[in-house]
């Protein structure tokens, strides 16, 4: 192979062993194979880009108030909801990647035994209260200067 030379050894020894080429040129090959992640903000809703708002909106509220949900549950509480405008399942599952992609979802896996379900669930509303909740926390639990320290800056 053409990348089998020394700039992929992971020691600089003379005896060769093998074992830092192989695990170059494996680093290699697996960085190289991997495939792309996937733009979740070019996926094409299907219907019309004001539908697609509503259905995503439905959607947000079932998911918001069922908690986090798997697929097939997302599906079973969609159809008791009564989301309008989806066809089909597999049309339900396009809108949640075009609802990932546009930060509406967050979809995180959960470990249960040998096998990883994975849940949907809502990102916080409004990133800036959260914010802002957090610093004021910070500076509640801050310490004011002392009195002395101040009255020795005046002092100079």
């Amino acid at each position: 192979m053409w990348f089998a030379g020394r700039a992929f050894r992971a020691s600089s020894s003379t005896s060769c062993t093998g074992n830092g080429l192989i695990t170059g040129a494996t680093a290699f090959v697996r960085y190289f194979s991997r495939e792309r992640a996937e733009n979740l903000r070019k996926i094409n809703p299907k219907v019309s880009f004001p539908e697609a708002n509503s259905i995503a909106r439905d959607l947000y509220d079932v998911v918001k108030q069922h908690g986090p949900l798997t697929i097939p549950n997302t599906w079973a509480q969609a159809k008791e909801s009564g989301v309008s405008g989806l066809n089909s399942k597999t049309h339900m599952k396009i809108m949640l990647k075009w609802m990932r992609g546009r930060k509406m979802l967050k979809l995180f896996p959960n470990q249960v035994g040998s096998n990883k379900k994975f849940l949907l669930c809502t990102l916080p509303e409004d990133p800036h209260v959260t914010e802002f909740r957090t610093s004021t926390a910070v500076k509640v639990q801050s310490k004011k200067p002392s009195s002395k320290r101040k009255k020795q800056k005046q002092k100079r």
